[in-house]
């Protein structure tokens, strides 16, 4: 016999009083009959109504937004942006908080995650318990800082282009992204029509003057005749294979960081804020402190922004190795890296090229990975190469957390960890972790 389908609860109002922060962007609350609640716009603290947007009766948690506050936070602002809310754009998650209560919200979240998923106390991880704002982030409490280098346009059915909501495929129209860099903001994108275009992606480089916009058309559309602003170079986004063409102008942008000019091709990845790549090369290098003739590792390595700065300053007898799976991002890496004989970059998987490659022992390794974090897998083999330090970039605290305990189990401890706010009004963070051996002799 066939159970009956749950009933739905979207759309119902519980009054509930908002607890802790969770990572992804919400506060954990609940009902009176005591089923979690995840609820955005709300602050930890607050009495608020909370109007459930996922969920049925008997699932493990609800989905909610606040939609009335009945008594505020003293963390609470008004919203700057017109476009943010309950059922607006997606994009920003603690716009209704001040700014140094959004950067507590986000180091409650780190601590958290550390205690949670990986048996660490801040002291443990050698972390002072702040996330720090990027130089000129420090913005009075109402105002947004527009650092957003690279924003994808979603594109409504009538070819408006806007933000995509909270968990949807729905577009928000929108005039004006107030988090989107200057450069990005200056090409118009918002007061032209897309016909045909399923989304469109703004990029204004960091250091230099390139801008590029990178078309995705609906199937079967013509590319639309782009006129815009200011100068951009435009590129195709093929329907069929993914991979990304030139229709006109420079096929890459031209990105600095570390003292250094990188050549960023086909909408790769590159650090969204303009202080990103500098910021994190340089908490890197203090906590690695490489030495001349050292072997590094960068791993997950992109266009080589790690790779340079190493190269630079291990020196002639020193060697890197890179490996990034992405085909355009390895090309990238090679060319912005030719001038060093000592640097050479594979192309694949980490955890199928590094073994491959027969190195048993290196002095320090950089990695990188994407937001699902390395693995249990990956750490056990990076453990086993003895670095004498390990400098782990991550962009999500939970993976972060997970792989320490790997790391742990592997004989390394935490020697210190920074968190550093890249990616103001929204839940996202960036951590640098620096490890070394737990015992001497490893």
């Amino acid at each position: 016999m066939q159970a009956e389908p749950r009933k739905s609860l979207v759309g119902e109002e519980y009054e509930v009083e908002v607890g802790p922060v969770a990572h992804g962007g919400h506060c954990i609350a609940r009902t009176f009959e005591g089923q979690v609640l995840f609820v955005r716009h709300a602050l930890p603290g607050e009495r608020v109504v909370a109007r459930v947007t996922e969920g049925e009766e008997g699932a493990r948690f609800l989905r909610a937004d606040a939609v009335k506050v009945l008594d505020a936070s003293k963390d609470r602002i008004d919203v700057p942006c017109p476009f943010a809310g309950p059922g607006r754009c997606g994009g920003c998650d603690w716009q209704h908080a001040k700014p140094g209560a959004q950067r507590r919200l986000k180091a409650d979240v780190i601590a958290e995650q550390l205690q949670r998923l990986a048996g660490l106390t801040p002291e443990e991880a050698g972390w002072d318990g702040t996330v720090l704002p990027a130089e000129g982030d420090k913005v009075p409490a109402g105002q947004v800082p527009a650092w957003r280098t690279r924003v994808q346009y979603a594109v409504t059915a009538d070819g408006r282009a806007g933000l995509r909501r909270h968990r949807s495929h729905e577009v928000e129209p929108i005039d004006h992204c107030m988090i989107a860099a200057e450069g990005v903001s200056e090409l118009g994108i918002e007061k032209r029509v897309w016909t045909g275009m399923d989304s469109v992606e703004a990029i204004a480089a960091t250091g230099s003057q390139d801008r590029q916009v990178v078309l995705t058309p609906k199937p079967g559309a013509r590319l639309p005749l782009v006129e815009l602003d200011r100068p951009v170079s435009v590129l195709r986004v093929d329907e069929r294979s993914g991979g990304v063409h030139r229709v006109h102008g420079r096929p890459f942008v031209r990105e600095r960081a570390d003292g250094r000019t990188h050549r960023v091709g086909g909408g790769g990845f590159w650090q969204v804020h303009p202080k990103s790549a500098d910021t994190l090369v340089t908490a890197v290098m203090q906590g690695l402190l490489p030495r001349k003739g050292d072997m590094a590792l960068d791993l997950y390595c992109g266009v080589g922004l790690f790779a340079g700065a190493l190269a630079d300053r291990v020196g002639d007898q020193g060697a890197v190795l890179g490996i990034e799976s992405g085909k355009r991002a390895v090309e990238d890496a090679r060319h912005n890296l030719a001038e060093f004989d000592r640097v050479r970059i594979e192309q694949g998987k980490v955890e199928s090229v590094l073994p491959r490659t027969g190195i048993t022992e290196v002095d320090l390794i950089v990695l990188d990975p994407p937001r699902a974090g390395a693995g249990r897998k990956t750490v056990e083999h990076l453990t086993s190469l003895r670095a004498r330090r390990i400098a782990y970039v991550a962009c999500d605290p939970a993976a972060l957390a997970r792989d320490l305990g790997y790391f742990r189990d592997g004989g390394y401890r935490v020697r210190t960890l920074r968190a550093f706010d890249l990616f103001p009004m929204t839940h996202h963070v960036e951590c640098v972790a620096i490890l070394e051996p737990a015992t001497k002799g490893l």
